[in-house]
């Protein structure tokens, strides 16, 4: 009989060690190693000889002939947006997302949608009687929908292979495992052989999957990147779960853009879709408040409008608060040095709250100026008008820099019935005013848009 030998494997890197070490030498991160079993049956390990030697098929890429993808339009429009028109056939989709954020109830919703396809929903974390109770109060009445409560992927293959289904669901890839590996489920050689096996399978059968993954503290997937890279499409679903609303964005898609994101509604039968997100956002603006500015971010190919709002005040510390919420927290720092010099204000004894309203998070730098306006009106206590649209990156010499999508985000506040708009004034160069029903202003100083505003 073999000895049986160990290692320890990074769960984030999948860096291993043949000993327990605190601190993961190639991530850098602390108490990561877990330990795992090294297969050591030879037997197991012998590959046919008549491999080496076998037949390689090689194509001249003009030989190919062409083909056309087929896919299948799920009826949800912000998903199959993201997807890029729908789910391709044979195509593998990670999903990911907090805990109670929505990933099940967007597989169930999604088998409501196609109800004359065969769709088979394997769970590794609640029983056949926990999904029938959840379809019964979403109010979903699935008809070809089957339930199959089981980790092991040979039970979960052979099914596949005899029931044939049009749609597979495994929730969660980190509680399947391969009963020929060791290790336990969830570890790093589980979930990369597991991910393996299932896609092996999706392109031999042409059978589309949605596998539904953890993620870890930082917000990533949990297990190793190569995860990541061996599916066809990588779905993140983000929000808070004290907030309403939740956003699908696309991290890697085979089959289409990565610039799209979808936006849902949680609700008490399930996932709403927000067809128009500015509306939402803005439903509950403030009018003639200091401190609250409409700005316009483009997620994925389309604007959205939205609220940004500062709280300026005296600090009761030594050293000065600084709070962003879905805002970037060193372009805060970097905008409160810019009001500092350029404006003149001093602010090194005021705490500083910068919130984007509705919980979503804005990485882009086209919501700098309103970010700066939103914080000089609060420090001054006097309200900016709420008719106006606030939009330009702001440089360290107080500059304000060109946007992109500046036509997008003109015609979007012009269509909500805004009255005028603040760009920078290089991104006017292109760009026809005369057919917009809003004043468009243009700036070049962060000074010049105080003296226009204030």
């Amino acid at each position: 009989m073999s000895k049986v030998k160990t290692k320890f494997v990074c769960q984030n890197c999948g860096y291993s060690s043949p000993r327990w070490t605190g601190k993961c030498p190639e991530c850098g991160n602390w108490n990561t190693f877990v330990e795992e079993i090294i297969e050591t049956d030879k037997r197991k390990l012998t590959k046919s000889s008549s491999t080496k030697s076998r037949f390689v098929d090689l194509k001249l890429i003009s030989e190919i002939k062409d083909t056309t993808e087929s896919r299948t339009k799920i009826g949800i429009e912000e998903l199959d947006r993201v997807l890029g028109g729908g789910i391709v056939s044979g195509s593998v989709i990670l999903i990911g997302g907090d805990p109670g954020i929505g990933k099940s109830t967007l597989m169930l919703q999604i088998a409501d949608k196609l109800k004359t396809q065969k769709i088979l929903y394997v769970s590794g974390e609640e029983s056949a009687m926990q999904i029938k109770m959840r379809c019964e109060r979403l109010n979903y009445k699935l008809e070809n929908f089957y339930i199959l409560s089981e980790t092991d992927l040979e039970i979960i293959s052979s099914v596949i292979e005899n029931d044939k289904p049009d749609l597979v669901v495994i929730d969660s890839i980190q509680t399947v495992y391969r009963p020929e590996i060791e290790s336990s489920p969830g570890t790093i050689s589980q979930l990369r052989e597991s991910t393996a096996y299932l896609i092996k399978i999706a392109k031999s059968s042409g059978i589309p999957m949605f596998i539904v993954g953890h993620i870890t503290k930082d917000g990533s997937i949990a297990g190793p990147k190569v995860i990541e890279h061996m599916v066809d499409v990588v779905l993140q679903f983000e929000g808070e779960r004290t907030h309403f609303y939740r956003i699908l964005r696309a991290i890697k898609n085979r089959f289409g853009s990565t610039n799209e994101i979808g936006i849902f509604e949680m609700t008490d039968v399930g996932l709403r879709e927000v067809l128009n997100p500015s509306e939402v956002f803005l439903s509950q603006r403030n009018y003639g408040a200091s401190g609250c500015v409409i700005s316009s971010a483009i997620e994925g190919t389309r604007p959205i409008l939205i609220e940004v709002q500062a709280l300026v005040t005296s600090t009761s510390y030594g050293f000065p608060q600084r709070t962003a919420m879905g805002f970037d927290y060193k372009r805060l720092n970097i905008l409160i040095a810019v009001l500092e010099k350029k404006l003149g204000l001093f602010l090194n004894k005021y705490d500083i709250f910068l919130n984007i309203a509705g919980g979503v998070k804005i990485e882009e730098p086209a919501i700098d100026l309103a970010a700066a306006m939103c914080m000089y009106s609060s420090f001054k206590d006097i309200p900016i008008d709420s008719e106006t649209v606030i939009l330009g990156e702001v440089g360290l010499a107080g500059e304000i820099r060109t946007i992109s999508n500046v036509e997008k985000r003109i015609n979007e506040a012009s269509k909500l019935g805004f009255k005028r708009i603040i760009v920078p004034k290089n991104n006017l160069k292109n760009v026809n005013i005369g057919k917009y029903k809003i004043d468009v202003t243009g700036v070049e100083k962060i000074k010049d848009v105080v003296e226009i505003l204030i």
